[in-house]
Formats: C-alpha cells, structure tokens, sequence
C-alpha cells in the first residue's frame, strides 16, 4: 500500500506540476540541459571503453568529441519532431479554427523547450572554449537560433515557422561523422567520400531548398504572420534570412571541400 501511495503522489507531482502547461517551458529545458549532461558523461565513458584513438586525443579533441555526440543526439530528436508536425501532425493545418500561426501544444512547445536547453548548454561551451569549438559565426547562429526558438516556446506563436527551419538540423549528424572520420585519421577512406556526398545533397534539400520553401510559405501566409506582436514579426523574417546567408556560406565551403575530395580520388 505505502509503494502504490508513493506511486499515485508521484504521478500526481508529474501530471499537477512538472507536465502542467504553464511549467512544460521551464520543465523541459531542465530536461534539455540534464539530456546534454547526460550524452556529454556517458559518451566519455562509452569512448574510453571502444575507440583505443579516444585516448590518444588531446583534451580539447576529448571535449569537442562529446560536444558533437551532444548535438547529434539533438539534431536526431528535434529532426524527428520536426518532420512528424510539420509534415504528419494536423496540428498546423490551415483547416482548423484557429489560426496556424498561433497553433501549438504540449508536445510541441515541450520539444522546443529542450532544444533550448541544448542551446543554452552548446553555446556555453563555445563561449567557455572559444574559439576551439567555433568561430564568431558559431556564436551567432546559435544565439538568434535560442531566442527564435525560446520565443516560440514561451510565446507559442510561430511554432510552425520554427520548426521548418529546426528541420535543418538534419544536416548536423553526417557534419558531425565528417569530422570524427577525420579525427580517427579516415580522411582518405571512402565513407569519408561518400560522407561528403551525403552532406552535399543533405544540405541542398534541407538549408538551401527548404528555406525557400520557408520564405514562400510565409509569403502566402503573410496575412498571419503579420498578427504576430513586432519582436516576434522580426524573428520569423530576419532569423531565417540570416541563417540562410549562412547556409549558403557553408554550402560554398562545402562544394569546394567535396571539389577537393573527389580530386584528390582521381
């Protein structure tokens, strides 16, 4: 009796508080910070036990070699959310009564909530490491990325818009694999080759084509968005434009990289 009164008072504190909807914002990024935590610990000790090369890295390598194991476990989650409510949910669809700019849920709003926390939690250590994990352009990305997507969660307007460029992320596990390929001294291996190819064709779909699917689908729903307040107007037009430019940087850098490749092949 004293295990199922314990049991009911926990599913209580859950579903009362910890999973209420005004507490999901806070719940959830404490839940995205102690997820990075977690990945950053145990891909350490998974690590020393199976890659013999681990040990022979440097402790900067060490450091950047969990980082990336953090964000590809987040770019697999919030890919996967991503492409289920954009694509599959009808929780934006143009037919509901409500507007689709002002569409959110639970799942939704709880999924940006740990993005956020990846967020805060990668772009501390770029800031703590600078510039070992990055470049300036590191720093910005991921800080508009944080306030767009905290913006969305907190305010839960624009989700949809949000998530179509979370879709992105797509991109980072292959960018991620490239430089583990490299590191473990595999650059002349042809999963490194065909890594890039994937990475290239990756990119074009998901940085380049999909943002201009983006833009058009916010031109046709202009009438929407601009019911959004002025901050949150701003975020849906300038972020995306800027990660675009970005995108299109690094997609230069990119073609150049898979150029230099496939010459040296032949």
């Amino acid at each position: 009796m004293a295990i199922k009164s314990y049991q009911d008072q926990a599913e209580l504190l859950l579903k009362e508080y910890l999973l209420a909807d005004s507490f999901i914002p806070y719940t959830s990024i404490i839940v995205g910070i102690s997820a990075c935590k977690m990945v950053y610990d145990l891909t350490q000790l998974f690590s020393l036990v199976y890659f013999k090369s681990y040990s022979n890295l440097t402790k900067m390598q060490r450091v950047e070699w969990n980082n990336r194991a953090i964000s590809t476990v987040h770019a697999i989650f919030i890919t996967v959310i991503s492409l289920y409510l954009v694509f599959c949910s009808d929780l934006y669809s143009d037919h509901r009564a409500e507007l689709m700019i002002f569409q959110a849920s639970s799942l939704s709003t709880f999924a940006l909530g740990v993005s956020v926390g990846y967020f805060i939690v990668d772009l501390g250590m770029i800031i703590w490491f600078y510039p070992s994990l990055g470049g300036m352009e590191y720093v910005i990305h991921h800080f508009i990325s944080m306030v767009a997507v905290a913006y969305a969660m907190l305010i839960g307007e624009g989700q949809l818009y949000i998530y179509m460029v979370l879709i992105s992320e797509t991109t980072t596990p292959g960018v991620n694999l490239r430089w583990y390929l490299d590191t473990a001294g595999m650059k002349r291996s042809r999963a490194y080759l065909i890594n890039g190819v994937v990475i290239f064709f990756a990119w074009l779909v998901a940085r380049i084509l999909l943002f201009m699917y983006f833009f058009y689908h916010v031109y046709l729903h202009y009438d929407q968005v601009k019911q959004l307040d002025n901050f949150g107007k701003v975020l849906i037009l300038t972020v995306p434009l800027v990660l675009s430019v970005m995108n299109i940087m690094w997609f230069w850098k990119i073609i150049k990289g898979l150029k230099k490749t496939l010459a040296k092949r032949h």
